[in-house]
């Protein structure tokens, strides 16, 4: 008779046990999980058909006024306004490490050109033994030692004279950080002082809607 106990027992304890564990793969016993709709939602590929929005499309375009981590805000310039060129400017500050990467990404897309040293002298120049047979802008003398920054990235963005436009290939950062450099590198050879600088490791987010108010307070 013990024995016969026990095997019920036993049997019940494992049929419990069993049950316990067959959920179906979902749980929604109240308050075993607070959400469970949140807990097991469901997911949706992208461009398939989701009930969730009035076009029934399950892949979004980003929030109206927001801007992907890792970008910058789109650069107002049109092509050929010559005035807004010249005023124009970044609140981006580029340190030690980004001017670095920034002569890398210029002996690419533009030394070939301008020249390593952005005396004009590149490559496809070669002294006038090269494939043009006008010399390319000299960075470090003339006109385009004092050229407004504006107009150095809109030259990039759009071309000038015989250059073409290197939008597709450099983004706006990339933009700003090669009129960095060579902004750098003029004021190293009698052109204005470099105003693109920046301490630390990293490029600061430099937000232009606040005031330093110790800073103020020292003035």
């Amino acid at each position: 008779m013990n024995r016969t106990k026990s095997i019920v027992v036993a049997t019940l304890l494992v049929g419990l046990g069993l049950t316990a564990c067959n959920s179906g793969n979902m749980r929604r016993n109240p308050g075993k999980i607070y959400a469970p709709d949140m807990t097991y939602s469901q997911a949706y590929d992208a461009y398939t058909y989701n009930p969730n929005f009035a076009d029934s499309m399950s892949s979004r375009k980003p929030v109206e006024g927001t801007i992907a981590m890792g970008h910058e805000l789109p650069d107002h310039l049109k092509e050929g306004d010559t005035l807004a060129y010249k005023s124009y400017t970044t609140a981006l500050r580029f340190n030690d490490a980004d001017i670095k990467e920034a002569k890398r990404i210029y002996d690419i897309y533009c030394g070939i050109c301008h020249g390593q040293q952005l005396d004009g002298n590149g490559p496809l120049y070669a002294g006038g033994e090269g494939k043009f047979a006008a010399k390319p802008a000299n960075f470090k003398e003339g006109n385009y030692l004092n050229m407004p920054a504006g107009q150095i990235y809109a030259a990039i963005k759009y071309g000038k004279n015989k250059m073409g436009s290197y939008a597709s290939q450099l983004d706006i950062k990339q933009r700003w950080m090669i009129v960095a450099y060579i902004k750098k590198v003029q004021s190293e050879n009698n052109g204005a002082a470099y105003t693109f600088g920046a301490s630390g490791t990293t490029t600061p987010a430099v937000d232009t809607t606040k005031v330093d108010s110790a800073a103020v307070a020292k003035h």
